[in-house]
C-alpha cells in the first residue's frame, strides 16, 4: 500500500477508564495545560501584573498529582478521591479554587466506582459544575462556571448518543471550546478587552489534554501519562528557564525582525516598540545569547532576569507561613495576615500578627499555605486578613478545612489588612473583633501604583503596556506615563483632602531617596494631611498608598 494513501485504523470504542488510566489521564491534562499556562496568563483583562489563572491552575493540578504519584491503586474512585484531596491543599488564587471544587464534584459523582464509563463521566462533570458553583458566593457567567456548565451538559447528551468514553469526551471539549468562544457575549469586560475568560480556557485545554491521551496522540512533553513523579522529573530537569526583560534603546530599529529574531530564541517573547525604544519580554532556557543580540543593537536598558526555576521550587515548597508567639494567645485567639514583602511583613509583625503568609500579587498562597498558617498559631480561634480579592477563596476553603474556629475579615488590600489588624483587641470576643477590623478596614482608601501589563481599555481608562497606572480601590482609575503626577492626581481623585492620614509603603523597585521625593511632592499638595514613608517591599506595586 501507498504510505501516501494508507489510513490510521479506528480506535475501538472505550468502554471505562480505570484508577491508573484516569491517572495517566489526569496527568496528560496537566502536561498540557503546563504547555499552555503562559497563553492562559495573558488572557488577563485586568492590566496589572496578576494575571496568573494558566499559574495556579497549573499548581493546583500538579498539586492533585502527587497525591496519586505512587498510588497502586486500580479503584477510579479511589484515584479520584486523592486527586481531590490534593487540589482542595493546592488551590491557589480563584482559578485553582474553583477548578478544585470541579474536581471535588467530580470525585463525589464516582464514589464507589472501580471504574468509570461513559455516562459516569457525564455524571460527575455536571456534579463537578454544581459544587463549583456553590462554591462561589455572588457566581459570575462567562467566566469558568459557565464553561464548565456547558461542558458538562455536551457530556451529557454525548453520553445519552455513546457508550464511547472517547466519542463522549470529544463532544465535551467541543462543547468547551463553543462555550469559552462565547464568554465576551457573556461578560462585557471581557468583550471590551478582546479577550476570552482565562480560567474557561484553562478549563478547555485541561479537557483537551485529557483527550489527547485517550486517543493516544502525542504531546511533545516527555513522559506523559507516568504520573506526577515523571512531570516534576521533567520539570526540575529541564528546568522552567529564565524570564527575561529588558528595553533596547537605538536608532532605526526593525521591530519585526528582532521580534522574529528573539521569538527564534525563546518561547512566550512580547516585542513591543518603535524604532527608537523596544520592550523585550521572552523566556529562555539561557538569558545571554538574548541580552547579546540586544547589545548588538544599541544599548540595553531595565534588565531583569528571574530564574523561574527557583521561582517554581521555592513556590511549591509550602514554607511561606512564619508564625509567632502573640499577646493574642493568652486570651485563644489570634491573627493571621498575608502580606507581599519584607517590609509589610515586618508591618504586620510589629502590630502583633499571629503568623504572616508570604504572597499576594502573581503569587497568590494556596489552601495549604493558609491551612498551615492557622495551625501553626497556639491558639483555637483565628481570624484572617488575605489582603487581597484573589486569596479569599483559598482562605475560606481553608476555613471549612480545619477543627479549629477561624473568622475571614474580607480585606483586598494591604492597608485594609493593617486598619483591621489595629482594630483587633485581645479582651474582646471573637464576633466583635471580626465587627470591628472590618469596619475599620472600610474606612480605608488604597491606591495601587504599578506599571501596565498589556494594552488595555477597561472602566473607561484606555491603557497602553508599559504605562504607569493607578487603581483606586481596586478600581482602574488613571493611566499615564509619569509616576509621581499620575500618583497625584489619583490622590486628589480620592478627596485626599477630607483625610488626615497618608501612608506610602514603596515597593522593591523604588528607592528610598524616590520615596522620599515623592513624599516630599505629596506634602506639597496636601500641606494639611500628615505623610509617612514605609518600606514595603512588595514585588510589581511601586507604591500602595494608604488614605485615612
Amino acid at each position: 500500500m501507498n504510505p501516501e494513501t494508507q489510513t490510521t485504523e479506528p480506535l475501538p470504542p472505550l468502554k471505562s477508564l480505570g484508577g491508573q488510566e484516569l491517572k495517566q489521564l489526569f496527568a496528560a491534562s496537566t502536561a498540557w495545560l503546563e504547555r499552555h499556562s503562559a497563553y492562559i496568563n495573558s488572557l488577563n483583562v485586568f492590566p496589572v501584573p496578576d494575571g496568573d489563572s494558566g499559574t495556579n491552575m497549573l499548581l493546583t493540578m500538579q498539586a492533585a498529582l502527587k497525591e496519586v504519584n505512587s498510588s497502586p491503586e486500580h479503584s477510579a474512585s479511589a484515584i479520584c478521591a486523592a486527586l481531590s484531596h490534593g487540589a482542595l491543599l493546592g488551590a491557589r488564587g480563584n482559578s485553582g479554587v474553583i477548578l478544585s471544587q470541579i474536581v471535588r464534584g467530580f470525585a463525589r459523582a464516582i464514589d464507589k466506582k472501580e471504574t468509570i464509563t461513559a455516562n459516569d463521566f457525564a455524571v460527575a462533570m455536571v456534579e463537578g459544575s454544581r459544587t463549583a458553583y456553590k462554591g462561589v458566593v455572588k457566581p459570575v457567567e462567562g467566566t469558568i462556571l459557565t464553561v464548565c456548565r456547558e461542558a458538562a451538559d455536551a457530556a451529557m447528551v454525548a453520553s445519552a448518543q455513546s457508550h464511547d468514553l472517547r466519542a463522549v469526551l470529544a463532544k465535551t471539549v467541543e462543547g468547551a471550546r463553543i462555550s469559552v468562544v462565547r464568554t465576551p457575549m457573556l461578560l462585557p469586560v471581557l468583550k471590551e478587552a478582546g479577550v476570552v475568560d482565562a480560567g474557561g480556557q484553562g478549563l478547555l485545554v485541561i479537557l483537551e489534554g485529557g483527550l489527547k491521551y485517550l486517543n493516544g496522540e502525542p504531546m511533545d512533553l516527555a513522559a506523559v501519562g507516568q504520573g506526577a513523579q515523571a512531570l516534576e522529573h521533567m520539570v526540575r530537569e529541564e528546568g522552567w528557564g529564565f524570564d527575561i526583560q529588558f528595553h533596547i534603546r537605538g536608532k532605526d530599529l526593525d521591530v519585526d525582525s528582532i521580534r522574529d529574531q528573539i521569538g527564534n530564541m525563546g518561547e512566550s517573547a512580547l516585542i513591543v516598540g518603535d524604532s527608537t525604544l523596544i520592550k523585550v519580554h521572552v523566556h529562555a532556557p539561557r538569558p545571554g545569547a538574548i541580552l547579546d543580540y540586544g547589545c548588538s543593537l544599541g544599548t540595553i536598558t531595565n534588565v531583569v532576569v528571574e530564574n523561574m526555576q527557583e521561582q517554581y521550587i521555592d513556590f511549591m515548597s509550602g514554607q511561606s507561613a512564619r508564625p509567632a508567639v502573640t499577646a493574642e494567645e493568652i486570651a485563644g485567639m489570634t491573627t493571621v495576615a498575608v502580606a507581599p514583602g519584607a517590609g509589610l511583613a515586618r508591618v504586620f509583625e510589629s502590630l502583633g500578627v499571629g503568623a504572616i503568609i508570604s504572597g499576594g500579587q502573581t503569587m497568590n498562597p494556596s489552601t495549604q499555605d493558609i491551612l498551615k498558617a492557622i495551625h501553626a498559631v497556639k491558639t483555637d480561634q483565628v481570624i484572617v486578613l488575605p489582603n487581597n480579592k484573589n486569596i479569599a477563596l483559598a482562605a475560606e476553603q481553608a476555613k471549612q478545612l480545619t477543627k479549629k474556629t477561624v473568622a475571614i475579615v474580607p480585606t483586598t488590600t494591604v492597608p485594609q489588612g493593617i486598619a483591621a489588624l489595629l482594630a483587633f483587641n485581645f479582651q474582646n470576643d471573637l464576633e466583635t473583633n471580626v465587627q470591628a477590623m472590618a469596619a475599620a478596614a472600610k474606612h480605608i482608601k488604597t491606591l495601587e501604583v504599578t506599571t501596565a501589563t498589556r494594552s488595555a481599555k477597561f472602566d473607561g481608562v484606555e491603557v497602553k503596556e508599559g504605562q504607569t497606572i493607578g487603581l483606586i480601590d481596586d478600581v482602574l482609575a488613571a493611566a499615564g506615563e509619569e509616576r509621581t503626577a499620575l500618583t497625584l492626581s489619583a490622590l486628589k481623585q480620592m478627596g485626599t483632602d477630607d483625610s488626615e492620614i497618608i501612608t506610602i509603603y514603596y515597593g522593591d523597585s523604588v528607592s528610598a531617596r524616590e520615596a522620599e521625593t515623592l513624599g516630599d511632592q505629596i506634602r506639597k499638595c496636601f500641606p494639611n494631611q500628615e505623610v509617612e514613608i514605609v518600606s514595603g517591599g512588595q514585588p510589581h506595586y511601586h507604591y500602595i498608598i494608604s488614605v485615612e
